[in-house]
């Protein structure tokens, strides 16, 4: 996005459909040379071929920007429009009684329908899987609605508590990617330690990449 020059739609599909296959496919998971990793933090600094980011875990981290690499906003998104045959991300946990809640949910645009469909597991928190699938049904209740999702001939019943962040992605720029700026990385670790990645989800306007 910075090395070229691409129309803000098609930027955007791009990064929206490089992140999907970061969330949930088995061959971006790991190669025998580099090992994908997802960071949640916030900005400490950045140059056009490197971000440093403060985690969630506490560590500060250098990543190195790959030639051509893209960085995305979030905007927020209401669980009210999501209707059947929408294509949804969602980040989910188990429940006591055997269900999943979900703790956070990404739309995505029709054209990305079927990107990186399927149930696996994530790193959000401990246990959490990551579910790409189309809308077959969504359900109101009192406190919160239940999604039913299907890929590959599956289903699953998904309940969304009210107060889950709903989000779709957005433009962002260079500029966006302040100190304090909240990030989610997805990017390759190699044998040394070192990370380099091309996607980046910037926070902004007040809304924090929750995936």
């Amino acid at each position: 996005m910075f090395n070229r020059i691409v129309p803000a739609s098609v930027a955007t599909a791009t990064v929206i459909l490089s992140l999907a296959v970061g969330m949930g496919s088995p061959a971006f998971s790991q190669s025998s040379a580099a090992q994908h990793v997802n960071v949640r933090g916030t900005i400490v600094s950045s140059t056009d071929q490197t971000l440093i980011v403060r985690t969630r875990e506490g560590d500060t981290v250098p990543i190195v920007l790959d030639k051509g690499w893209m960085v995305s906003g979030v905007a927020r998104a209401s669980l009210t429009d999501i209707k059947p045959g929408d294509y949804v991300g969602i980040a989910s946990l188990p429940t006591d009684d055997g269900g999943d809640g979900a703790l956070e949910v990404l739309v995505f645009p029709p054209a990305l329908k079927g990107t990186g469909e399927g149930s696996y597991g994530w790193d959000l928190k401990p246990n959490s899987t990551m579910t790409n699938a189309t809308v077959a049904d969504a359900v109101k209740g009192v406190d919160s609605r239940t999604v039913t999702v299907s890929y590959h001939g599956r289903e699953k019943k998904i309940v969304v508590p009210d107060g889950t962040p709903v989000v779709t992605l957005a433009p962002a720029t260079k500029a966006d990617l302040k100190p304090g700026a909240a990030v989610f990385v997805s990017g390759e670790k190699n044998a040394g330690g070192a990370i380099a990645a091309q996607r980046v989800v910037v926070g902004t306007n007040g809304i924090v990449p929750p995936m």
